[in-house]
Protein backbone atom coordinates (compact mmCIF):
# COMPACT_ATOMS: atom_id res chain seq x y z
CA UNK A 1 0.00 0.00 0.00
CA UNK A 2 1.37 3.44 -0.97
CA UNK A 3 0.78 6.69 0.20
CA UNK A 4 -2.55 6.58 -2.11
CA UNK A 5 -3.76 4.56 0.57
CA UNK A 6 -3.30 6.82 3.64
CA UNK A 7 -4.00 10.00 1.72
CA UNK A 8 -7.77 9.43 2.40
CA UNK A 9 -7.25 9.30 6.52
CA UNK A 10 -4.46 12.19 6.44
CA UNK A 11 -7.19 14.48 4.49
CA UNK A 12 -9.57 13.54 7.37
CA UNK A 13 -12.62 12.61 4.55
CA UNK A 14 -14.72 9.82 6.72
CA UNK A 15 -11.69 8.18 8.60
CA UNK A 16 -13.98 6.22 10.35
CA UNK A 17 -15.31 4.62 6.97
CA UNK A 18 -11.37 4.43 6.26
CA UNK A 19 -10.60 2.29 8.70
CA UNK A 20 -14.01 -0.09 8.09
CA UNK A 21 -12.33 -0.52 4.67
CA UNK A 22 -8.96 -1.26 5.67
CA UNK A 23 -10.12 -3.77 8.55
CA UNK A 24 -12.76 -5.65 5.98
CA UNK A 25 -9.39 -5.16 3.95
CA UNK A 26 -7.59 -7.43 6.10
CA UNK A 27 -10.15 -10.51 6.73
CA UNK A 28 -10.60 -10.51 3.47
CA UNK A 29 -7.24 -10.99 2.84
CA UNK A 30 -6.77 -13.33 6.09
CA UNK A 31 -10.12 -15.58 4.38
CA UNK A 32 -8.63 -15.83 0.86
CA UNK A 33 -5.22 -16.59 2.13
CA UNK A 34 -6.81 -19.66 4.05
CA UNK A 35 -8.92 -20.61 1.29
CA UNK A 36 -5.84 -21.46 -0.89
CA UNK A 37 -5.34 -24.98 1.09
CA UNK A 38 -8.74 -25.85 -0.44
CA UNK A 39 -12.77 -25.13 0.79
CA UNK A 40 -13.89 -24.78 4.01
CA UNK A 41 -16.80 -23.99 6.10
CA UNK A 42 -17.25 -21.08 7.88
CA UNK A 43 -16.15 -22.40 10.92
CA UNK A 44 -13.01 -24.07 9.58
CA UNK A 45 -12.26 -20.66 7.88
CA UNK A 46 -12.06 -18.94 11.53
CA UNK A 47 -10.21 -21.63 13.02
CA UNK A 48 -7.49 -21.46 10.81
CA UNK A 49 -7.24 -17.96 10.71
CA UNK A 50 -6.79 -18.59 14.66
CA UNK A 51 -4.77 -21.43 14.30
CA UNK A 52 -2.78 -19.81 11.56
CA UNK A 53 -2.14 -16.55 14.00
CA UNK A 54 -1.15 -18.64 16.58
CA UNK A 55 -4.35 -17.68 18.72
CA UNK A 56 -3.86 -14.00 18.14
CA UNK A 57 -6.50 -13.26 15.70
CA UNK A 58 -10.37 -14.01 16.30
CA UNK A 59 -12.62 -13.12 13.66
CA UNK A 60 -15.91 -13.15 14.99
CA UNK A 61 -19.38 -14.99 13.22
CA UNK A 62 -20.54 -11.19 13.39
CA UNK A 63 -18.00 -10.47 10.51
CA UNK A 64 -17.19 -13.90 9.01
CA UNK A 65 -20.35 -14.21 7.16
CA UNK A 66 -20.70 -10.81 6.07
CA UNK A 67 -17.06 -10.76 4.59
CA UNK A 68 -17.81 -14.32 2.88
CA UNK A 69 -20.96 -13.00 1.12
CA UNK A 70 -18.69 -9.83 0.25
CA UNK A 71 -16.19 -11.99 -1.12
CA UNK A 72 -18.46 -14.67 -3.36
CA UNK A 73 -20.43 -11.67 -4.68
CA UNK A 74 -17.01 -9.77 -5.88
CA UNK A 75 -16.59 -13.85 -7.97
CA UNK A 76 -13.08 -14.30 -5.52
CA UNK A 77 -15.08 -17.56 -3.63
CA UNK A 78 -17.64 -19.69 -4.95
CA UNK A 79 -19.49 -21.63 -2.18
CA UNK A 80 -21.39 -24.61 -2.03
CA UNK A 81 -23.22 -27.55 0.05
CA UNK A 82 -21.52 -30.00 1.66
CA UNK A 83 -21.27 -31.74 4.92
CA UNK A 84 -19.06 -31.26 7.47
CA UNK A 85 -16.84 -34.12 9.34
CA UNK A 86 -19.90 -33.44 12.00
CA UNK A 87 -22.33 -34.63 9.42
CA UNK A 88 -23.69 -31.20 9.22
CA UNK A 89 -24.90 -29.27 6.36
CA UNK A 90 -23.06 -26.21 5.52
CA UNK A 91 -21.61 -24.30 3.01
CA UNK A 92 -18.55 -24.57 1.99
CA UNK A 93 -16.21 -21.57 0.33
CA UNK A 94 -13.71 -22.63 -2.14
CA UNK A 95 -11.36 -19.38 -4.04
CA UNK A 96 -12.00 -18.95 -7.80
CA UNK A 97 -9.59 -17.82 -10.30
CA UNK A 98 -10.19 -14.30 -9.72
CA UNK A 99 -9.85 -14.64 -6.13
CA UNK A 100 -6.26 -16.50 -6.75
CA UNK A 101 -5.26 -13.23 -8.26
CA UNK A 102 -6.88 -10.99 -5.97
CA UNK A 103 -5.11 -12.73 -3.29
CA UNK A 104 -1.65 -12.31 -4.76
CA UNK A 105 -2.52 -8.81 -5.33
CA UNK A 106 -3.30 -8.25 -1.45
CA UNK A 107 -0.15 -10.14 -0.26
CA UNK A 108 2.29 -7.45 -2.54
CA UNK A 109 -0.26 -4.25 -0.76
CA UNK A 110 -0.14 -6.21 2.67
CA UNK A 111 4.12 -6.60 2.26
CA UNK A 112 4.73 -3.33 0.74
CA UNK A 113 2.79 -1.82 3.46
CA UNK A 114 4.49 -3.81 6.16
CA UNK A 115 8.14 -2.60 4.85
CA UNK A 116 6.26 1.02 5.32
CA UNK A 117 5.65 0.71 8.66
CA UNK A 118 8.57 -1.04 9.61
CA UNK A 119 10.72 1.98 8.02
CA UNK A 120 8.73 4.62 10.14
CA UNK A 121 9.25 2.70 13.18
CA UNK A 122 12.74 2.29 12.66
CA UNK A 123 13.25 6.17 12.86
CA UNK A 124 14.14 8.27 15.12
CA UNK A 125 12.87 11.95 15.92
CA UNK A 126 14.96 13.37 14.20
CA UNK A 127 14.81 11.34 11.33
CA UNK A 128 17.86 8.96 11.40
CA UNK A 129 17.28 5.12 11.34
CA UNK A 130 17.49 3.11 14.53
Amino acid sequence: MGVECLHPIMRHQEPYKNRIELLQGTLDMLILQTLRWGPLHGYAIALGIRSGSDEVLQVETGSLYPALHRLEKRGWLRATWGTTENRQRARFYELTAKGKKQLAAEQAKWSQMVEAVAALMAREPGGEQV
